[in-house]
């Protein structure tokens, strides 16, 4: 809800959020090492901002975890209930009465769901570790972009070569899929 650039101080925001401030100090190190957030020279900390070269290189790395995973996925003996939830989370995505930073989890959630069904920890750990940073960048460039990157219809593919089982087509596709949202992000910034 912050827009970036916006400096948070410590005794306005404990007491906006009715939380004591040793509670949010540890709530705003966390966001710090989300990469969230930004100190200056004097530690003052601020909402950070995303420069397009980042949303470049975010994409770039969340495209590479998610194509292992894809691939991993599309090779599953039995993805029925993969499928399954990808089409519940597809569901959720175009629903218009969701909020914005609803339809934006359901965006990751997606994601997420074909990540987990790859069984790799270390992936989906990984994946969570940038997630932050990438739904900031997704915010940040504004609801019409956002939006129109979630479209259910732009993951439909993603679902059918799952299902298909079909890991090179499935991984071309997830390409595409990274280089589209991250310059239409880009853009908007």
């Amino acid at each position: 809800e912050l827009p970036p650039g916006t400096h948070l101080g410590e005794i306005e925001l404990s007491e906006s959020l009715g939380v004591s401030r040793g509670t949010l100090r540890e709530a705003l190190r966390h966001l710090q090492q989300e990469g969230l957030l930004s100190a200056d020279s004097r530690g003052r900390l601020y909402v950070r901002a995303v420069s397009p070269e980042e949303v470049r290189d975010i994409f770039q790395v969340r495209g590479a975890l998610e194509g292992l995973g894809i691939e991993i996925a599309c090779l599953l003996p039995d993805r029925t209930a993969l499928v399954a939830d990808l089409e519940r989370v597809l569901e959720r995505m175009d629903d218009p009465e969701l909020a914005f930073a609803q339809r934006v989890q359901a965006d990751l959630d997606f994601h997420e769901t074909f990540l987990r069904a790859a069984g790799n920890a270390t992936l989906v750990d990984t994946w969570r570790w940038i997630s932050g940073i990438v739904r900031a960048s997704i915010i940040a460039a504004g609801p019409h972009t956002a939006l129109s990157n979630m479209r259910a219809e732009r993951h439909r593919p993603i679902v059918d070569h799952i299902r298909d089982g079909d890991p090179a087509a499935a991984r071309a596709y997830l390409d595409a899929h990274m280089v589209g949202a991250a310059t239409h992000v880009i853009g908007a910034l």
